[in-house]
């Protein structure tokens, strides 16, 4: 059963290296973080999932141990999933999504449950990210989830993918989702136009919403601003 989440949003300047001279633009974003993953360990799991996008459909399991790097954005900065665990094979890496859960875990000193890793693409149905989302609830008595993605990335004219005017009511809608604990809004977010707006999160947050079925969870919204014209959401459900 989920006893609790946290959602964080996923960029790789998140990580201080990454963003070099630019990262104290995002240090509210990361103490929203610490404070998301600190709601995950007072709710003492037996298990962390850390859900996140990947470029595939997906879904893309990842082993506590699997090990990720930020040498493709010239950062000799590597970092590995949860405190221990075998790891996987040497071609299995963490995609950037998971390599920066995995870096929060490590900024933050987790060690209170196993962690695992589980990819999911945008090109996933509601209904398959439900059946997922409900399917890892299941696998312990006491689930928590990090999940990672971004909302749209088109909110100014600098932004990835310029400006597009349904971003803004896009993204206030989906922080109003999270921090409310609104499962059914969640589940029935425009799958088209979160593609067209470029959203990262949308199937994480579905896969969200299938797990918190039947939970009786209270919402918080920590934080939700839009750096660089890309919506970050930082919010936890307990």
């Amino acid at each position: 059963m989920l006893v609790a989440a946290a959602v964080c949003p996923c960029p790789p300047l998140l990580v201080p290296d990454v963003a070099a001279g630019a990262a104290p633009e995002l240090d509210a974003a990361r103490a929203a973080c610490t404070d998301a993953l600190g709601v995950l360990a007072a709710a003492r799991p037996g298990r962390l999932v850390v859900v996140g996008p990947v470029d595939s459909a997906g879904p893309e399991t990842y082993p506590e141990g699997t090990r990720g790097s930020f040498r493709g954005f010239g950062v000799d900065l590597d970092v590995r999933l949860g405190p221990s665990g075998e790891g996987s094979p040497a071609e299995q890496r963490l995609p950037y999504s998971l390599a920066v859960a995995a870096w929060l875990l490590e900024r933050t000193g987790w060690s209170d449950a196993p962690v695992e890793g589980l990819g999911v693409g945008d090109r996933l149905a509601p209904e398959r990210c439900g059946r997922i989302g409900r399917d890892v609830a299941s696998r312990a008595e006491r689930v928590a989830l990090l999940v990672m993605g971004d909302a749209s990335a088109c909110r100014t004219l600098k932004a990835p993918g310029y400006l597009d005017e349904r971003a803004a009511p896009f993204d206030a809608e989906v922080a109003r989702a999270l921090g409310a604990v609104d499962v059914a809004a969640l589940t029935t977010l425009d799958t088209g136009l979160a593609h067209q707006l470029k959203v990262s999160g949308r199937a994480p947050w579905q896969v969200l919403a299938g797990a918190a079925e039947g939970a009786d969870l209270g919402g918080s919204l920590l934080y939700e601003d839009a750096p660089y014209g890309v919506g970050y959401v930082v919010a936890t459900w307990s």
